[in-house]
């Protein structure tokens, strides 16, 4: 039996049956199997809008050739005795903990917040009264905050392919769509998602993992250089590997962390705003028409730089998505983007943040807890403008020319806007650089300004990095590490998942 990998141009609204007609008309054959192995939409002529289908085929008809095979990752397992605690359930959190419980520790992972069934009816409530829970919101609770986005599986590591393979076929197993695959931009939405961290908790306890819920971390119990236990909210947790994967929000952690002489050093971050758009005015933008057979809605990745200005780009953008209050704690206020999978929402919405060096910013070196301070009083800041949790907004055109809003307008956000200075809440040189950002944005997708901008984002990434050993140990320690978006050295879920399962096969490797 041979094997061909072919290309092929598609409409969007295309048919199985098409595209088996159409991989018979191009290799001339009659019976065989195939696989799609990659899928993107090519939206660079309007006139011409298609799927980029990648196919692998089987067939007696076909000579020669291999067929594809997914890249597995090998977990080494062996009886063990060793104790592992795993702080945070996100994916780093729970892919480090999947890893180490598959190669034989005894895995315990405990989280601040509850399971996701009581943290969605906490979310809900909080953005149908404006009751801040602060165990369960969107920063922490089962999944990370994660579990309450967009869902996008993309990621610009490079030479991730086994551990990536290893963390789709995971959500696959536990519910996700199998085109997680092969799609060029995959996402689950929170919706799914909602129903895959509960999936994936099980597949753990079936291989014998523990999780406890409800359960901060507060201390750690250090003798020569070696975590010995965990203080929690519920008691000491004895063991002998720790690994905490705390999310870039737990700012309590970073501190207690520091105080306990874990070295960090500053990092590059970026901040800015939500901007908001009818999707509607987006899928025109991009497609030349309302509505696209066989395609969700359009989305857009913009950026700006030069001309004296910090760079700027969009982030995370949530077609047919909702701007959500993400606020990890009771007095500060900030936004986040997340969308259901089908992405039907009137609304389209993107992070538009300024890459920023903090100690250029402010002209003079910065500690890690000077900048957890600097953004901690911005997040207060925006709490403090509104009162409570109404964004702060102006329409981008307004931001543009300083010119506050009159009035309010429509919006997805679910507890309000507070008409506001909006550029006057943010550092002068960040409020410049966005300004001409979104100057550009318009010239690029037409109608851009006339939508709205609002909010503070400020959890693109951690602030701070951790200084990690060559096997990821934190300096100085024996048997501490720190992975995912709180360690400093990912974003995004596949990233972080992929940083937990490095961190937990370093782990295998040692104790081995």
């Amino acid at each position: 039996m041979g094997f061909r990998e072919i290309t092929l141009e598609l409409s969007t609204d295309y048919t199985d049956e098409a595209l088996k007609e159409a991989i018979a008309r191009d290799l001339g054959i009659r019976d065989f199997t195939w696989q799609i192995q990659g899928k993107s939409l090519d939206a660079r002529k309007k006139s011409n809008i298609h799927w980029l289908i990648r196919a692998g085929v089987l067939s007696d008809e076909l000579v020669g050739g291999e067929p594809f095979v997914y890249p597995c990752m090998d977990i080494p397992r062996k009886p063990r005795t060793t104790r592992a605690l795993v702080v945070g359930s996100g994916p780093a959190g729970f892919f480090a903990a999947l890893v180490l419980q598959k190669a034989g520790f005894k895995t315990l992972v405990i989280e601040r917040g509850s399971k996701v069934a009581k943290r969605s009816d906490s979310i809900q409530r909080f953005e149908s009264s404006g009751s801040f829970d602060p165990m369960n919101n969107y920063a922490f609770g089962e999944g990370g905050a994660g579990t309450f986005s967009d869902g996008k599986l993309t990621s610009r590591t490079k030479k991730v392919a086994k551990e990536k393979q290893f963390i789709l076929s995971s959500y696959i197993r536990a519910g996700a769509p199998k085109e997680i695959e092969y799609l060029a931009h995959p996402h689950l939405g929170t919706d799914h998602l909602r129903r895959i961290v509960k999936g994936l908790r099980k597949e753990f306890q079936e291989v014998g993992g523990q999780m406890q819920f409800e359960t901060l971390l507060t201390d750690l119990i250090i003798k020569n250089k070696k975590v010995i236990a965990a203080v929690t909210s519920k008691g000491e947790i004895p063991a002998d590997v720790v690994v905490i994967a705390p999310g870039h929000s737990a700012h309590e952690t970073y501190r207690m962390l520091i105080r306990n002489r874990v070295r960090f050093q500053s990092k590059n971050f970026a901040i800015g705003c939500r901007v908001e758009h009818p999707q509607e005015l987006i899928n025109t933008a991009q497609w030349g028409s309302l509505s696209l057979p066989g395609v969700k809605a359009a989305e857009y990745r913009l950026t700006a730089k030069g001309d004296g200005c910090l760079p700027v780009y969009t982030f995370c953008m949530c077609p047919g998505g909702t701007v959500v209050p993400a606020a990890a704690y009771e007095t500060t206020n900030i936004v986040n983007g997340m969308s259901r999978y089908k992405r039907s929402g009137r609304f389209a919405n993107a992070a538009c943040v300024a890459g920023v060096n903090l100690e250029s910013l402010l002209d003079k070196p910065v500690d890690p807890l000077e900048a957890l301070d600097w953004l901690g009083d911005l997040e207060h800041r925006f709490y403090q403008y509104s009162k409570g949790y109404k964004a702060p907004f102006a329409t981008i055109n307004g931001f543009i020319n300083k010119q506050a809003p009159s009035r309010n307008v429509e919006t997805s956000y679910p507890l309000g806007l507070a008409p506001a200075p909006l550029w006057e809440l943010l550092p002068e040189e960040i409020s410049r650089s966005i300004a001409r950002g979104l100057t550009v944005f318009n010239r690029k997708l037409k109608g851009f300004d006339s939508g709205i901008i609002l909010g503070l984002e400020s959890k693109t990434s951690s602030p701070i990095q951790v200084l990690r050993e060559p096997d990821r140990c934190c300096q100085g320690f024996s048997n501490l590490y720190l992975a995912g978006e709180g360690s400093g050295w990912s974003g995004g879920i596949i990233s972080s998942g992929v940083d937990g399962i490095r961190t937990a096969m370093s782990i295998v490797q040692k104790y081995s």
